[in-house]
C-alpha cells in the first residue's frame, strides 16, 4: 500500500502566496484591512459586554448611532479621536503600540 506524503503549509505561506509577500502593495492593503475588523469587532464586543446599544454608545460619545454601527463593521473611515472617545467610553483601556526603526514605543 502506498502512502501519500501530506504537504502542509503555514498561514504565512499562504497569505504571501495568494494575497502577496509583506511589503508589496497588495499585502499592506490585507493587513490594514484585518486590523481595522479586528478593532471594529473589540468595539462591538466591548459595547454588548457593558449592555450598550449603539445608540446609547453614541451618546456618551457624541456620535449618531449610524457612526457607531460603521465603526463595529468597518473603522476606516474612523478618526483616532473618535475611536479614543468611544473606548473611553466604553470604560476600555487602550495602548498604542508604533515601531519605528527598530526602536518601540509605546503610549498607554
Amino acid at each position: 500500500m502506498a502512502t501519500t506524503e501530506i504537504k502542509s503549509t503555514s498561514l504565512s505561506e499562504m497569505k504571501d502566496k495568494y494575497i502577496g509577500t509583506i511589503g508589496t502593495e497588495e499585502r499592506e492593503k490585507y493587513e490594514y484591512e484585518l486590523r481595522m475588523d479586528v478593532l471594529g469587532r473589540m468595539i462591538k464586543k466591548a459595547r454588548q459586554e457593558r449592555n450598550l446599544t449603539q445608540e446609547q454608545l453614541g451618546e456618551l460619545v457624541g456620535v449618531k448611532k449610524a457612526q457607531i454601527s460603521k465603526l463595529e463593521s468597518s473603522t476606516n473611515s474612523a478618526t483616532i479621536d473618535t475611536i479614543l472617545k468611544v473606548f473611553k467610553a466604553l470604560k476600555a483601556d487602550i495602548n498604542f503600540n508604533v515601531t519605528i526603526e527598530k526602536q518601540n514605543l509605546q503610549l498607554t
